[in-house]
């Protein structure tokens, strides 16, 4: 079943349970999912890569407008936002553990041959696609500058 479908038949019990935030954040994801099957240059249907891409690109967006809602204070608008993160974190594939993250990290600082904060670029290239969609980016880049710089 691809996203669109899975985004359409939780659209339908979001509205008989006549929960708003999913169906706020589900909204998100189908607008998001069209946009994107009609850009520039687009075949039409979205590969399972752009899909959790796309989905990964939503929670960031909530997360970040969370943390400076929170930041000025604003915990009333704060919520909402986090709240949405939790619907549409359900569309993602399951998310690793710090601690296995920093397994794959490590093993390819030793597969490449990674010494210092020069390798970066590197690493974080190879770790990113081998970990797509089931790690955030930020904790991937905060696990490989701990370990190259240590």
């Amino acid at each position: 079943m691809s996203l669109q479908e899975k985004v359409m038949t939780e659209m339908k019990a979001a509205m008989k349970a006549k929960d708003s935030v999913a169906l706020e954040s589900l909204r998100a994801i189908k607008s998001a999912i069209l946009l994107a099957q009609t850009d520039k240059g687009a075949e039409g249907a979205l590969s399972e890569e752009d899909e959790v891409k796309l989905v990964q690109k939503l929670v960031k967006q909530r997360k970040d407008s969370a943390a400076i809602f929170t930041e000025q204070g604003r915990s009333d608008l704060a919520e909402p936002e986090l709240a949405q993160v939790a619907v549409i974190e359900k569309f993602l594939p399951e998310q690793l553990t710090e601690e296995e993250i920093e397994k794959v990290v490590v093993q390819t600082i030793d597969s490449i041959g990674a010494s210092g904060m020069q390798d970066m670029g590197k690493v974080m290239g190879i770790v990113s696609k081998e970990l797509a969609g089931q790690a955030d980016g930020k904790t991937i880049s905060t696990i490989v500058k701990q370990k190259l710089s240590s």
